[in-house]
Order: C-alpha cells, then structure tokens, then sequence
C-alpha cells in the first residue's frame, strides 16, 4: 500500500474553521485520474488540489482541481490556497520557491504572486487565466425557483441575471437585499430544470447570489449554490466573485478604470469569507481580473492508496 500527504487550509481567511477549507496533494504522482476523483469525494470539499510535475520546466508545477463529483478548468480558493502552501515549502519539485508562481491547469497558465513577511506566506493573489467572457441571460423567475424567493427579489435595474466566467462558468443575480439572501434555500428540482450549456460548454448551473448597498456599492455581500455538483452552498467563491466583480466593472462608464471590490461570503453558513478582487478596464474592455486572500493552515496527515 501506498500513501500521499495532503495539508488542509482554510482559504480567504485568517481564522481558522472558516473561509473555504481545501485539501493539498502537494506530490500527487502515482495517483490515477480515479483515485483522484475518489480522494476528492471523501474530502467532501467544494474542491481539492493534486499537485504534480509541471510538463514545462519553466513553470511551478501542474495542479488539477476537482470537485467531489468531477474535474473543473480553474478556481480561484483552490489555487489561492495551493499557492499558500507550496510557498511554505523551500522547493517544489526539486525547484527553490519564490514568490510568484506558475500553475499549469485545464483553462491555462495561472500566475500567483505571494505576499511573504519573511517566510511566512501572509496572502496569494491569482490573476485570472482567461479573459472574462458573458453568455446567455437567465430569467429571473428561474433564478428564484432555485433559491425558494419569489421572482420579484431578483434584482434586474443594473442587470438581468446572466452567465459570466473568467476561467469557470458561474449564473449572477443581484437580489433585493440581505434578508432575501439570508433566506435563499437551493431547490435541487430547481437547478436540473435550470441546467443548460455554459461557457465552457458543460451543462452545469451554479448560481453565484449577490447583494450590494447604494451607499458602498463595491462591498458587496454573496452566496454560492452548486447542487448539481454536489455542493450545496460554497463559503468562498474566487472565480465567481472574479468574473462578478469584471462584468460590475464592464458596466462603468469609465473605458479606462481599476477597481478594488470585497466580496464577504460564507456568512450564513459561519464561516465568513473575505475575497479581495482587482479589476482593470482599459478601451473599454476588462483586460484584467485577480483574486486575492489570506490562507491559515489547519490539518496535515496521509491518505493510503
């Protein structure tokens, strides 16, 4: 029998025993793409991370993210807290570690810069693999089947609800305000009559629920829903909250801008999540998306195999 080692850490936080827990193969070799799967699925995360060798020497290292239901492009809290715990390391793969560094994964090359106090790793931030992209508009009753509100707490006076990604596909809805968001329940009925091709052209649906204030419109409070993956609610989303915080931006009058957004999640679930996205618009486009957080470490052990 054989083992790995896998280190957990709570991303988009420092406290522990909240923000997004994830799990790090941090040597993931001799782990067939069926282990993988079946490591993913007892975690029970919203997401795992094996590391392996990268296929270009140039680069960190290859890190394939999974669900407990299937293998997914990218994720910002997976590669947020990856970053955090192989910057720990004085080498990946026989390399020093820095303090920027270069995952291979399905949707591309994903630069992470950390930010160290020595070396101590205080936070990573993820620039966002693919430019940001829209597809198809969603009705708002549909919005509210899944969630159990009623169709008039969907929030349509800045935007239909509609799929976004900068890497991943995720459904935004602004609702009415922060009781509705409190009272949003997914509706597993909901969201298989919901389900229809995304982006990357899977036929998944995963809602990514919102809230912000007219008197600081750039905090904005969220909630994520996934069921159809098997993940009921997300405490921290990093890809949803990156390609919500590009389309906000996308609809500035500005046609050159950056801007700073907080998105605060996990709340209802008690286990609050701070996710720092930096948006830059120029000539009218969103030209870059990163995602930024703190990580606190909470379990190693090793898993047979």
């Amino acid at each position: 029998m054989s083992t790995v080692s896998f280190t957990t850490v709570d991303v988009f936080t420092s406290t522990r025993f909240e923000g997004n827990p994830l799990a790090v193969i941090t040597d993931a070799r001799g782990l067939s793409d069926v282990e993988m799967q079946k490591i993913a699925a007892e975690f029970g995360y919203s997401e795992i991370t094996f590391v392996l060798p990268p296929d270009n020497p140039e680069n960190t290292a290859r890190v394939r993210i999974f669900t407990p239901t299937t293998e997914i492009p990218f994720a910002g809290h997976p590669n947020v807290g990856t970053a955090f715990v192989l910057g720990q390391q004085s080498e990946v793969f026989g390399k020093p570690v820095g303090s920027t560094l270069r995952f291979e994964e399905q949707a591309g090359l994903v630069c992470v810069n950390l930010k160290r106090d020595g070396n101590h790793v205080l936070s990573a931030s993820v620039r966002a693999p693919q430019p940001f992209m829209t597809g198809r508009t969603i009705h708002p009753e549909t919005v509210a089947r899944c969630i159990s509100i009623p169709t008039e707490a969907v929030r349509t006076t800045t935007h239909s609800p509609l799929v976004v990604s900068v890497g991943l596909s995720f459904v935004v809805a602004e609702l009415a305000d922060l009781p509705t968001l409190a009272l949003a329940r997914p509706d597993l009925a909901g969201f298989k009559a919901a389900a229809g091709p995304t982006l990357e052209g899977s036929h998944d649906f995963s809602l990514f629920v919102y809230v912000r204030s007219p008197d600081s419109p750039w905090d904005i409070r969220a909630r994520m829903f996934a069921p159809l993956d098997n993940v009921t609610e997300d405490p921290a989303t990093g890809s949803a909250s990156a390609a919500l915080g590009a389309y906000l931006v996308s609809l500035e009058p500005e046609p050159a801008i950056t801007r700073s957004l907080t998105i605060e999640q996990g709340v209802e679930m008690g286990r609050r999540s701070l996710i720092g996205i930096e948006v830059i618009k120029d000539e009218g486009s969103v030209t870059d998306v990163t995602i930024a957080g703190s990580c606190v470490p909470v379990m190693k052990g090793e898993i047979a195999y």
